[in-house]
């Protein structure tokens, strides 16, 4: 199979998680604050463990195969990182969006409703899972590709009842908002087919793109989800929900990888 046509089949499995999580709001459940902050924790766990094991680790492996035991791949690795972090940095900036908690980011719009301010937030966000997914499959490691993708797709379902619970608090009837947070997980497999399409390139670009992604994934941790789920005086069982999230993709990773 083509790598860039694996790269958006199974950055579309992991993507399509996200319509679980939305589903929970059409059985007429909806968790407090504090759940949601736990379950935003453990998305941000799991994205963290996934950055370092599945990406990093990977990415300076195959550099040392390429170029040996030398500077150049901790350099790499160094470059990698701080690039995707700024690449996102620079989305974050230069297009408005707004976030759940937060609020609005980026330059000012008024043409745009919240709703879609509300998608481009999730949209950036979900981009760099997109490519992390993408760009392992493309690989072609099988065992690291099920782990980051079992990883990224089980953050989803979180992630995804996040968005329609935002929408159901700005008066959308149940059906669109699951429909809606379903779509946005929609992001992930054209990120996926991006990461699948720069790897198969030239394999001297696989170890780039794992360590953009993974600088990516670090940058919204650290700027979206952490400060989201910790505004609300929550900030013990918010980091629980991120030491639970980490340890798990933690065992996949080496379980399965």
């Amino acid at each position: 199979m083509d790598p860039w046509l694996l790269a958006f089949l199974v950055s579309g499995a992991s993507g399509l998680m996200t319509a679980l999580g939305s589903s929970v709001v059409l059985i007429g459940w909806q968790p407090s604050q504090r759940h949601t902050n736990i379950l935003l924790g453990f998305a941000a766990g799991v994205m963290l463990a996934a950055a370092f094991f599945s990406l990093i680790v990977p990415a300076l492996e195959i550099a040392g195969d390429l170029y040996g035991d030398g500077i150049i791949p901790p350099l790499m690795a160094v470059t990698g990182i701080l690039a995707g972090a700024l690449l996102i940095a620079f989305i974050d900036k230069t297009v408005p969006h707004e976030h759940f908690v937060k609020g609005a980011e980026g330059p000012i719009n008024s043409r745009l409703s919240r709703l879609w301010l509300f998608i481009i937030a999730i949209t950036i966000h979900n981009i760099p899972e997109g490519l992390a997914v993408g760009i392992t499959a493309a690989g072609e490691d099988w065992d690291a590709t099920l782990a980051i993708a079992s990883g990224i797709g089980l953050q989803n379902v979180p992630e995804g009842l996040a968005v329609s619970l935002a929408l159901l608090a700005l008066n959308y009837s149940r059906f669109k908002a699951f429909l809606i947070g379903a779509l946005t997980g929609l992001v992930e497999p054209l990120g996926g087919l991006l990461g699948g399409v720069f790897v198969g390139l030239t394999e001297w670009l696989l170890p780039w793109g794992l360590l953009l992604s993974a600088g990516a994934m670090i940058y919204v941790i650290s700027h979206e989800i952490i400060p989201e789920t910790h505004r609300d005086g929550e900030h013990s069982k918010a980091s629980g929900g991120l030491m639970i999230g980490l340890v798990i993709m933690l065992f996949l990773d080496v379980w399965l990888g």
